[in-house]
């Protein structure tokens, strides 16, 4: 079975306008292979029908379950070990200082999938600051896709999950098992907001963040999305914030605002001095 191009053409343009995500030519086997459960669940046999019937009807409903098919949900607790490690060693602390005078830290998590991102930064949150009253730790999650926020706010994940890159002792601490799964324990899901966010769309209002982690997204977009996403992360980011990329993404000729700091063996940035200062900040 081969797409053809103008229903390939036809499916690229949908999902860029409904995620920014831009499908190459090549990439006709990825959608070929996402997209005919939905295309049979959906009573067609074909790519071909599908796009029919997305032709046909006005409605949201199928075009939302497309653009989340071709949606990448790749995702495991402390994915890549080294932003954790910077996190957990440096980047944390220093924040949980300089917000000791107003006891609370946000965090965004950009892209959260299913949540073990979130769940990971919630985690090194508790142990470094679980135990002293007062303080508001918050994580908020974002995807496009509802149903992957679900899951976030539910907090169940099964043995496979848990076991890409939760250490045991840590699956100890901060979940409980239910059945065949486990859930992460309440002090953790308390942390945790749930927010649809299209990074190409407008934006809800957003706290001001310490730390955002927009990781593994923007090599999904064209130049000027990424130009775009990146200056309206500059307005949500507090002075001294951080922003942590995926490990082939820079803002390197993208957007001049932000320098790179190396945080143990985990690159990072920083807006620069004087735009830092400019920097909304609120408590």
């Amino acid at each position: 079975m081969t797409i053809s191009s103008a229903d390939f053409t036809y499916i690229a343009d949908l999902v860029r306008r409904g995620s920014a995500i831009v499908l190459e030519p090549g990439k006709e086997y990825l959608v070929e292979s996402r997209l005919l459960p939905v295309a049979r669940e959906a009573g067609a046999d074909t790519i071909a029908g599908l796009v029919q019937q997305l032709r046909r009807e006005p409605g949201d409903g199928l075009r939302d379950q497309v653009v989340e098919a071709m949606t990448t949900n790749e995702t495991s607790f402390f994915r890549d070990v080294h932003p954790f490690t910077a996190l957990a060693d440096s980047v944390l602390p220093e924040v949980a200082e300089e917000r000791r005078p107003h006891r609370r830290i946000d965090v965004w998590c950009a892209a959260a999938s299913s949540g073990q991102e979130p769940y990971s930064v919630a985690m090194l949150l508790d142990e470094l600051l679980g135990a002293e009253p007062g303080w508001q730790l918050r994580v908020l999650a974002s995807d496009l896709s509802q149903r992957m926020l679900d899951r976030t706010a539910l907090g169940v994940y099964s043995q496979l999950e848990v076991n890409r890159g939760l250490p045991v002792q840590r699956l100890l601490r901060h979940f409980e098992r239910e059945g065949h799964q486990w859930r992460a324990k309440e002090n953790l899901r308390s942390m945790i907001r749930t927010q649809v966010l299209n990074l190409d769309g407008p934006w809800p209002a957003l706290p001001a963040m310490d730390v955002v982690l927009l990781r593994n997204v923007l090599i999904y977009f064209d130049v000027p999305t990424k130009k775009k996403v990146l200056a309206k992360v500059r307005e949500v980011l507090r002075p001294g914030g951080y922003l942590f990329l995926g490990g082939a993404e820079t803002t390197l000729g993208l957007d001049d605002s932000y320098e790179r700091v190396q945080v143990g063996r985990a690159p990072a940035y920083r807006l620069h001095a004087g735009l830092a200062s400019a920097t909304r900040s609120t408590a």
